[in-house]
């Protein structure tokens, strides 16, 4: 197991392991257009144990920090849906945006719900009127947390999943990170689901194919860093002992608020492009809109 490291990206832990891949890990870097995609799989328990992830796939898409222009973002969009879609069974699909609405850093997961194209409430004769016929069942929700409903979010979504059944739950949440340079410039998509608040040790009740029944995957932006991690930085790798109100902090960019309303596009559209393989990004775009 490695040291204590506040990251949610598997990318991250396996620097954290050495210069060479621990047995039963794989990874593979490509650029795609501009983007470089990594991908790494963790195929046993024992690599699982080491690196500190359960085993499955992860995919990591370096985009360009979400506080910038870029020309790139179409092919950014395509890249994070391809990925989505290439870990989607077929079927209706549930989509759930994590976090606290009211806390920007937390806020990407219902950023993210309030661009889906929702399409489970179109009754087959109205779909085929619309046009809408082909398109999958795909419905979205925004649970909230903890503090604000009383309810654990995997039980809101244990209960949704056992009422309408969906094939696959789509999972969206602000994760943390080891470096600073990856804030909202990365996405991770992986096929392993989420403990919610894990990355900033808030641990709540895991979204995870063995808790819901159905495969859950899960897509993130980190959008803040430890503290500590930003002081071991600054000093070289050295030990920092830091206050004790400093222990627990973490940190996010000032161009947060930016951050989050463009990778919450980016993730969005790509969820979408995922489900609707059908559809444009134009399409996709005027639909939300």
């Amino acid at each position: 197991m490695l040291k204590n490291i506040r990251t949610d990206l598997a990318v991250e832990c396996l620097t954290e392991t050495g210069p060479s891949l621990p047995p039963g890990v794989r990874r593979d870097t490509e650029t795609i257009g501009q983007t470089p995609v990594t991908r790494v799989v963790i195929e046993t328990e024992q690599a699982a144990q080491t690196i500190g992830k359960p085993v499955g796939k992860y995919v990591t898409v370096e985009t360009t920090p979400f506080h910038r222009f870029t020309s790139d973002f179409e092919n950014q969009v395509k890249i994070v849906g391809d990925e989505i879609k290439n870990l989607l069974p077929d079927g209706p699909a549930l989509v759930v945006g994590l976090g606290n609405s009211a806390i920007t850093p937390d806020a990407l997961g219902p950023e993210v719900i309030n661009l889906i194209f929702a399409t489970r409430h179109l009754q087959k004769d109205f779909a085929a009127i619309s046009g809408f016929e082909h398109l999958r069942g795909a419905a979205a929700i925004a649970p909230g947390v903890l503090g604000q409903t009383g309810i654990e979010t995997a039980e809101i979504i244990s209960a949704i999943v056992q009422e309408i059944k969906p094939k696959a739950v789509v999972v969206i949440d602000a994760l943390a990170s080891r470096e600073i340079a990856r804030l909202g410039a990365t996405v991770q998509i992986s096929d392993t689901g989420i403990a919610p608040g894990s990355g900033v040790a808030n641990h709540r009740k895991e979204l995870t194919e063995k808790s819901l029944g159905v495969p859950v995957i899960a897509v993130g932006v980190p959008t803040v860093v430890d503290m500590n991690t930003i002081a071991e930085d600054l000093s070289d790798g050295q030990p920092v002992s830091l206050p004790e109100k400093g222990k627990n902090m973490m940190v996010t960019p000032r161009e947060i608020d930016t951050i989050i309303e463009n990778a919450a596009k980016t993730v969005a559209f790509g969820i979408n492009l995922a489900l609707q393989p059908s559809l444009s990004l134009s399409d996709v775009i005027s639909l939300v809109n």
